[in-house]
């Protein structure tokens, strides 16, 4: 009876330790292989493994390297078909993107040496990652190697920097990839009208600082009072001169002209002043 007893004591503690060990697996396993899953997309030309890629505009299903133009479309890594024990893919695919997990990326030193647990940001360097800083909107993941730009380097480029020619070291470090909002981001830019901070993104290809967005619209309006003052005294001078004296017109005529001409330069050269502001 005593064997009885036991054996059967022993059956279901078996049954109850099988039960939870597939409870955990089900419950672990699915985590797991999540972050190990790729999916195929197409592009317009073949991207290296390890290239960070945003989504093409208005095309789900196409990638390009990602840069400070289309950075808010940021979703992944480009990695072998073989990285990942699942991959989904079709026809016509020949980029394998990871959005999770844990792969290789290309980085840079634009923002200073990477170390382990810095989060990643979109370089100047079409699809190449750096070390994110308080201005980066969004981030492609946090480091789990170091990289100082001094060993292991695999390549440098030249970046402008404020209007300086800078050179950077290129090299790969081991990143948990993961698209989000960047943490450290600052809104620096809360009292900036939506549509101004979208037009000056767009003529400068690139985030741009309220301070400058200012400066530059001070600038234009500056250059558009004077060339507007100009312009409406030159017009109103001229008539009131033709009134009086109607044989001098085409002298005062050629006069008004020059007046024109004048205000356009101050204008034009007003808007080529905001454009250097913005872009450097």
């Amino acid at each position: 009876m005593k064997k009885i007893l036991k054996a059967k004591f022993l059956t279901k503690y078996a049954v109850l330790i099988f039960s939870l060990g597939i409870f955990a697996f089900l419950s672990v396993s699915p985590k797991s292989q999540a972050q190990t899953i790729t999916q195929g997309y197409s592009s317009d030309s073949i991207i290296q493994r390890s290239t960070i890629v945003s989504l093409k505009l208005d095309e789900p299903k196409h990638v390009e390297p990602a840069s400070f133009d289309n950075f808010s479309r940021l979703h992944g890594v480009v990695v072998s078909p073989n990285d990942a024990p699942f991959t989904l893919s079709s026809e016509g695919e020949r980029v394998f993107v990871a959005t999770t997990g844990r792969f290789e990326m290309y980085v840079s030193t634009e923002s200073g040496a990477i170390q382990a647990g810095d989060l990643i940001a979109v370089s100047r360097v079409a699809g190449i990652g750096m070390k994110a800083g308080e201005r980066d909107p969004f981030v492609v993941g946090k480091a789990i190697t170091d990289f100082s730009g001094e060993s292991a380097v695999l390549s440098t480029t030249t970046v402008n920097d404020g209007g300086i020619d800078r050179s950077v070291s290129i090299g790969r470090v081991k990143v948990d990839i993961g698209v989000a909002g960047n943490p450290l981001l600052k809104p620096t830019q809360a009292n900036l009208p939506g549509f101004l901070e979208k037009l000056a993104e767009n003529i400068a290809q690139k985030p741009v600082s309220p301070i400058r967005i200012y400066i530059g619209m001070g600038i234009f309006f500056t250059a558009a009072v004077v060339s507007g003052t100009l312009l409406y005294s030159g017009i109103r001078s001229g008539m009131i001169s033709v009134g009086r004296n109607p044989l001098s017109k085409k002298s005062i005529t050629r006069s008004l002209m020059q007046v024109v001409l004048t205000s356009l330069i101050i204008l034009l050269l007003g808007v080529f002043a905001v454009y250097l502001l913005l872009r450097i």
